[in-house]
């Protein structure tokens, strides 16, 4: 799958409209696009595995790709829910907000790691990568057609837990996916995870 260049996204979710504007079309566009190549890519980085590369485990303390694929499939319902909660609230503009540029850079950086809070840790209960996958599909099918449909003011409405409004919300949902699919690739360059 030919991924589309983070320069080119990046440039282009910079110069968003301003707080309070309802979603443009470019806005739209480019949040499908993110969500759609993040989705294809943890299919392809993980669909082929076998379960001794599913479990390979780099070092104590460490996930499995197993584990990650778990991970998000506990995250993303939790992170669609926050956001359908913010909606229901009224209005809000906050003060200061990243740009959509530095919620894209929270998807390439890997130097800074942040540790889960204890209710989106991986808890051993995903034994198929297959049904991860499709719970994982599944809710981004929903998200998708939501992104593709919705006329609701995503830059008027804030996620002040996140210091974002709800678009930057959900695009953090989707360079989250980024996030942990980078760490998936650091597991599978590991000199010790297995060849099949």
């Amino acid at each position: 799958m030919k991924l589309v260049t983070f320069p080119a996204i990046i440039a282009a979710l910079g110069f968003a409209s301003a707080a309070g504007a309802p979603m443009s079309n470019m806005e739209r566009e480019h949040l499908i696009a993110h969500m759609q190549m993040t989705e294809g890519w943890l299919i392809d980085e993980v669909s082929n595995l076998s379960p001794s590369q599913l479990n390979f485990r780099m070092a104590t303390g460490r996930w499995t790709i197993l584990e990650v694929v778990e991970h998000l499939v506990i995250a993303e319902p939790i992170y669609w829910q926050q956001f359908q909660a913010a909606l229901k609230q009224p209005p809000r503009k906050l003060e200061k907000r990243p740009t959509d540029a530095d919620v894209l850079w929270y998807g390439i950086d890997r130097v800074h790691h942040e540790k889960t809070e204890p209710s989106k840790e991986p808890k051993g209960q995903l034994s198929d990568v297959h049904q991860g996958l499709e719970s994982f599909r599944k809710l981004h099918a929903t998200m998708l057609d939501y992104v593709r449909t919705t006329d609701d003011d995503l830059r008027g409405h804030a996620m002040p837990e996140w210091g974002t409004d709800t678009y930057q919300c959900l695009l953090e949902i989707s360079t989250h996916d980024q996030r942990h699919i980078l760490q998936i690739r650091e597991i599978k360059a590991d000199p010790a995870f297995p060849k099949q």
